[in-house]
């Protein structure tokens, strides 16, 4: 049970960034519709690569949002977290000029950050002098100013705080965000996770891990979780920002309520730099705290957004630790995966997927997985495949799992007053 006396958070505002989406509604139809952001890259030239497939956030302009000079002199990073924060203020509502900006903080991760700057100048460096390095490089580079950026953008000057945690960078961003409210330290947080990592260096390095998919001849089925065949992830970008409050303060202001975040979850396997404990016992602690938090019952979630990323060692570790979590619920309980239509965003990955569960809540509708071809005797859950089903979605898990064994979930459910 909730303690009477215990500060709430909700979310009032999302703003998407993504591969077959721009903005919530645009992602949201498009999930739905069980459409697939993967395709052949078009960022840079892949003669010379391994990998040449990925999901990309297309049709985006960042002029809408920035002015040239700026966008010239920022990485396409802050592009994308510029984006999701003007949609997502915009969706909640808030007036920033009545905001007290003391109590108005930024939480926003990355796991890259600015890395197609640090390419870019490195190569201007070897082939042409330490002269032709930008003075830029540095302040788009590093991986707080996602963060930053976005604060002076708004003017926040409360709490604010970059989380890198590798793919688990925005659930942990909006875990500690909600944290920050309840402890009282904020009224209001920009929060979540952006990521432009489909460069040639971070696609070549991921290849090298033999993480990514090797289906460059179909891009469409490559990313295909929890499927038999399944190979590797697909690359992805983009950022999804949502507005975290304090519910009285929502409340007050007659802001539109999408969801309340119950609670939050954090673990490490301690394992292997990038191998997940194949126990799933870390990402079962974390599930584990998020719904002992919340103070539900296993048994009543309704929906699990899993980290999913079609890798062979992932989903079949997640599924045990669901199955661990779930009990005998465990091959009923909806689970299904973004990551099937736009990739894998890293850093971004669980704020934009959080996007898609409170869609699903305020739908009535839950988005498939697809790419369902061949089950997978490893992972015998029902992950909606292949056709959105409608279902009511009271309660439902966000669950993110990164390199080095970081684990993070959120536990989220639609307001009860």
């Amino acid at each position: 049970m909730r303690p009477e006396n215990k500060r709430r958070v909700v979310i009032t505002g999302c703003g998407a960034v993504t591969p077959i989406g721009i903005g919530k509604e645009e992602f949201w139809k498009a999930l739905e519709r069980g459409e697939n952001g993967a395709d052949f890259i078009t960022l840079f030239d892949t003669e010379k690569h391994a990998t040449k497939i990925a999901a990309e956030v297309k049709n985006f302009n960042p002029e809408n949002w920035l002015d040239k000079k700026e966008v010239r002199r920022t990485d396409r990073v802050l592009h994308f977290v510029t984006a999701a924060a003007d949609l997502a203020v915009k969706d909640s509502g808030l007036d920033i000029e009545k905001l007290d900006r003391n109590m108005f903080g930024v939480y926003v991760g990355s796991g890259e950050g600015g890395i197609s700057t640090i390419e870019d100048n490195f190569r201007a460096l070897y082939e042409k002098g330490s002269n032709r390095v930008s003075p830029f490089m540095v302040p788009m580079m590093i991986t707080n100013m996602p963060a930053a950026y976005t604060a002076i953008r708004f003017g926040a000057k409360g709490p604010n705080m970059a989380v890198v945690t590798a793919c688990a960078s925005s659930i942990n961003s909006m875990g500690e965000a909600c944290n920050c409210i309840i402890r009282g330290d904020a009224d209001v947080i920009l929060t979540g996770g952006a990521e432009a990592a489909v460069t040639p260096l971070a696609t070549a390095g991921f290849a090298a891990l033999k993480a990514l998919s090797n289906r460059n001849d179909d891009p469409k089925a490559a990313s295909r979780p929890f499927d038999l065949g399944r190979d590797g992830f697909v690359i992805g970008e983009g950022a999804g920002i949502l507005v975290f409050e304090e519910y009285e303060h929502a409340k007050a202001r007659g802001a539109h309520i999408y969801a309340e975040v119950s609670g939050y979850g954090l673990s490490c396997d301690a394992h292997h730099i990038t191998a997940p404990d194949p126990d799933g016992d870390g990402a079962y602690r974390a599930m584990e705290m998020a719904v002992r938090k919340a103070g539900w019952k296993a048994e009543e979630i309704d929906l699990i957004n899993a980290h999913g990323t079609s890798t062979p060692l992932n989903d079949k570790m997640e599924t045990l630790a669901i199955k661990r979590l779930m009990g005998e619920r465990a091959k009923d309980v909806m689970v299904h995966s973004t990551k099937s239509m736009i990739g894998h965003a890293l850093g971004a990955a669980g704020a934009i997927e959080t996007i898609a569960v409170i869609m699903a809540m305020e739908t009535g509708v839950v988005h498939p997985t697809i790419n369902q071809i061949t089950a997978d005797p490893d992972c015998d859950l029902n992950t909606v495949p292949n056709k959105a089903v409608k279902a009511k979605v009271e309660r439902a898990i966000i669950n993110n799992f990164g390199f080095g064994g970081h684990n993070g979930v959120l536990a989220i459910e639609r307001r009860k007053d």
